[in-house]
């Protein structure tokens, strides 16, 4: 057991499975004690457990470490407070938060229903503000504190999944601005967009699910390139393992990385990928409006190699 993050108090949202899991354990085994957060639900958002959570927190207590569960929904407001008043209830403070918790329902746009896509922007991306600002809160009177949001890589352009790449993209975006609202005041807030294998994703696997060549990979999508070919995996686990993911969350949450903000990061396989911030690749100048006849010469250039 590591001491990285020894008297620290660690939130993780959806922690119980998958990436949040992980990341929950290993904050763990770095001496943070751990609020466990999971409703329990199915992949689409149904249903409910408590054993999900339960079962991490057991798993963590077997292991020497220090934990409490919580089910509360991190998608309403109030819940989002009560995650977080878990935390300051049972050991005094918060000093990390990591959020993981979503669902998904895939959809084509045109197949897609208001209320699906209503429903994944709202788990997923509003999950992440809740607990952002109610912690939040606290980092800024307290002068510190670390928040690691997960997203994905579908706002790149994924076929079916135009609700799950508007909610990813949001968290983007709302990771961006927290790290700079709070960054004044000590805090770091990055996002992590994993490549591995959950009840939502299929891991690299997916690489193999081509339609016909106009279905680009997770891996095209990013710009990352293929999977490198593995001729013996080092450690724990395999390379599509969710755990590959908690060393980069659990550092981002730790002391030794307290000038990376608003970062997006990705993990696949045994590799961590910084991602570029936007930024403008041409521009077109004029004092005054561009006129139509201006338009039909331009833009062609513009977008093509002559520009």
């Amino acid at each position: 057991m590591g001491n990285r993050l020894e008297g620290k108090v660690a939130v993780v949202t959806g922690a119980g499975r998958g990436v949040g899991r992980g990341v929950a354990r290993l904050l763990a085994e770095e001496g943070a004690s751990v609020v466990v957060n999971d409703i329990g639900c199915e992949v689409d958002g149904s249903g409910g457990s408590h054993e999900p959570a339960d079962s991490v927190v057991a798993e963590i207590k077997a292991a020497g470490g220090n934990a409490v569960a919580n089910y509360d929904n991190a998608a309403d407001m109030d819940g989002g407070e009560n995650i977080i008043r878990t935390a300051v209830d049972t050991f005094g403070t918060v000093d990390v938060l990591v959020n993981s918790a979503g669902i998904s329902r895939d959809r084509m746009i045109y197949q897609m229903t208001p209320e699906d896509f209503a429903l994944v922007v709202r788990n997923n991306t509003k999950s992440a503000f809740t607990t952002c600002k109610f912690a939040g809160i606290i980092f800024r009177q307290q002068r510190s504190g670390r928040v690691v949001n997960m997203t994905s890589d579908a706002g790149l352009g994924d076929i079916g999944r135009s609700n799950y790449a508007a909610a990813s993209e949001g968290i983007i975006g709302l990771s961006r601005t927290v790290g700079r609202d709070l960054g004044r005041y000590g805090v770091t807030c990055n996002a992590i967009s994993p490549m591995v294998e959950t009840r939502q994703f299929p891991g690299t696997v997916d690489e193999y699910r081509v339609a016909e060549g106009i279905h680009p990979t997770p891996a095209e999508r990013a710009g990352i390139g293929a999977s490198p070919p593995i001729s013996e995996w080092e450690g724990p686990g395999y390379p599509d393992d969710p755990d590959n993911v908690a060393p980069l969350a659990v550092y981002l949450c730790t002391s030794a990385a307290p000038n990376v903000n608003g970062n997006v990061f990705g993990v696949r396989g045994g590799s961590i990928f910084l991602y570029s911030n936007p930024t403008v690749e041409k521009a077109l100048y004029k004092w005054g409006t561009f006129t139509m006849d201006e338009m039909d010469i331009l833009v062609p250039k513009m977008i093509g190699s002559g520009f």
